[in-house]
């Protein structure tokens, strides 16, 4: 029976386990995304995410505990500079853990885990059409016409990038 027992090892003995979290971490504080397997993004999320809670207060204690695991200076400059004002309101989930696919020499799960306020890709939020089930035939022409009107005046402009450069060679020659 596995009581207790929720923690990934990873392969490693535990010092080597600390160690390449430890650097890991640092790696996620300071490129803000880092690519790796589903595994160590994981383990990697349950070491990160009380670090970053602590660095909410910016206190002598919290520095000195957070560097006891980290070990960079740098690395906590910024973390209790930049990182701990962008997620000064956020209760939780500071790290985002999205697969990637599959590593192709010996097919580990890959995945790339960035902090969530720095990214800005998914910080804009876009809004979808609510799409219903029957759709009014109104609706349905104007998405099957509006494309036909924009596709040749998009067809129109390359035509004459292509012509100027060919008149201006003409007269050189």
């Amino acid at each position: 029976m596995r009581h207790n027992k929720k923690f990934n090892h990873l392969g490693r003995t535990a010092s080597h386990r600390s160690a390449m979290l430890s650097n890991m971490a640092v790696s996620l504080i300071m490129h803000k995304r880092i690519t790796t397997t589903l595994a160590k993004a994981k383990a990697l999320k349950k070491y990160v995410e009380p670090l970053i809670t602590k660095c909410k207060q910016d206190t002598t204690n919290s520095r000195r505990v957070v560097f006891s695991y980290l070990q960079d200076k740098k690395a906590i400059t910024e973390l209790f500079t930049v990182i701990s004002q962008k997620v000064g309101d956020r209760p939780g989930g500071y790290t985002r853990i999205i697969k990637t696919g599959f590593r192709a020499n010996d097919a580990a799960p890959m995945c790339f885990i960035e902090l969530v306020d720095f990214d800005e890709n998914m910080a804009k939020t876009v809004k979808k059409a609510k799409r219903t089930r029957r759709s009014s035939k109104k609706a349905a022409e104007a998405t099957v016409e509006a494309p036909v009107t924009e596709a040749p005046a998009e067809k129109e402009a390359p035509v004459a990038e292509a012509e100027a450069p060919a008149k201006a060679e003409t007269p050189a020659e």
